[in-house]
């Protein structure tokens, strides 16, 4: 049997930040304030048989993805031993300090 790795793997952090950005209200406002159109050829987004056209919401700005996810395990997703378990009351005593 093989032994049990304790960290996330990045492809999953990856799929979780994917998620959250499919998902989420800024991406939903411009699209709406876009109107499902491209800002470039005008097109606009369209389910019809025959005639499917899917829109994307692109970042102006580079984001600097290997980064981010560095940041995720040096301040989330860290190593069990800088963990501890805590009932509700004792993390938010905790949270305060």
């Amino acid at each position: 049997m093989g032994k049990l790795i304790l960290t996330t793997p990045r492809s999953r952090v990856r799929q979780a930040i994917r998620l959250l950005w499919l998902h989420s209200r800024e991406r939903a406002a411009t699209l709406k304030r876009d109107g499902y159109k491209c800002g470039i050829c005008n097109i606009k987004q369209s389910k019809r048989k025959g005639a499917i056209v899917q829109v994307e919401v692109h970042h102006v700005h580079e984001i600097p993805w290997e980064h981010i996810i560095d940041e995720i395990y040096e301040h989330i997703l860290v190593n069990p031993k800088y963990l501890q378990t805590l009932c509700k009351s004792c993390h938010a005593k905790k949270e305060k300090l």
